[in-house]
């Protein structure tokens, strides 16, 4: 009996398939482990001030385009397989179950090896490290229980049951995007997440003029109007949703307070707002110096005279 010949309309189905797969499959783990971070910090981490910009909104819009693109590109192709059983025993088919069920089983044994690992090192098993080993895990366990019962003819034996998985796939799907709008907030959150970090960023361009100043002058200005400077194209900023200017206030010789109005609550590896930090003294691990709440919030600084010598 000849091989049933594998058509180009075949081969891009199925690497069109293979491809929404994947991406979903990773998109989907990389939003889960964002979620886990934020929700379970450690506090030796990084963690963008805006959680959106951590990639989370990435993975939210791979996951509300690639699954339905899989879904679709599935549905077709195993019409065609009603239409000709031939087309089971193409060579494309046959390598994209296998290629899935090995990098299925290869991310659940490293992903053993990687938990063993830390054990046996000695390392601590945090929750969070312990949660993301585990939603890799299963993920790998589902495609890898669903492709070699697809490459055993199961679902074709039992298509409703077919029809039932790829419903809990649409489910998790919408659930961990709703998930995603309940921790972080809707759009419109993100979008005051974005202001904030605008006025963060103003702040800090502002604190590094004072210190100039107080570098050159050897005092600290008496309002922020003295830093425009024409010949450094320096203009202070303002506000960028009211345009008002920046609160200043100079509270010592050589100390000072920055004020500003903020749209939601910063995001911070220590989860609160911290105190008054000297400018050039370390702040202690991921300290975030500018955390705020919603609302005004003051920043106040002390330069440290002995890292900001006089400008010569």
């Amino acid at each position: 009996m000849d091989r049933p010949r594998t058509t180009p309309k075949d081969f891009f189905m199925w690497a069109g398939a293979m491809v929404a797969l994947y991406w979903s499959a990773v998109a989907f783990i990389f939003l889960i482990f964002n979620y886990i971070s934020y929700t379970l910090p450690n506090p030796t981490a990084y963690l963008a001030a805006n959680p959106y910009d951590s990639g989370i909104g990435y993975e939210m819009a791979s996951i509300v385009v690639f699954p339905p693109i899989y879904m679709l590109l599935s549905w077709v192709i195993r019409r065609d397989i009603v239409r000709d059983s031939s087309r089971k025993e193409i060579w494309v088919r046959k390598w994209a179950l296998i290629l899935t069920l090995f990098v299925a089983g290869a991310t659940m044994a490293g992903d053993l090896v990687s938990l063993l690992t830390q054990f046996f090192g000695g390392e601590e098993l945090t929750g969070a490290f312990l949660l993301k080993a585990l939603v890799l895990f299963l993920v790998a366990a589902v495609a890898f229980m669903h492709f070699i019962a697809d490459y055993w003819g199961y679902w074709e034996e039992w298509p409703n049951r077919r029809r039932f998985v790829c419903w809990g796939v649409g489910i998790l799907a919408v659930l961990a995007i709703a998930a995603g709008f309940l921790l972080f907030g809707s759009p419109a959150s993100a979008r005051l997440y974005r202001l904030d970090e605008t006025r963060v960023n103003n702040l800090q361009g502002i604190q590094y003029q004072l210190t100039y100043y107080y570098q050159a002058k050897r005092a600290l200005p008496a309002t922020l109007d003295v830093l425009n400077n024409a010949l450094q194209n320096y203009t202070v900023p303002a506000d960028p949703q009211t345009g008002q200017a920046y609160e200043y206030k100079k509270t010592d010789a050589m100390s000072f307070e920055l004020c500003a109005t903020f749209g939601a609550r910063s995001w911070s590896s220590q989860g609160t707002v911290p105190e008054p930090a000297a400018l050039g003294t370390p702040s202690g691990r991921n300290f975030d110096t500018w955390a705020h709440d919603t609302g005004r919030a003051c920043f106040e600084r002390t330069i440290d005279p002995a890292l900001y010598p006089p400008l010569k």
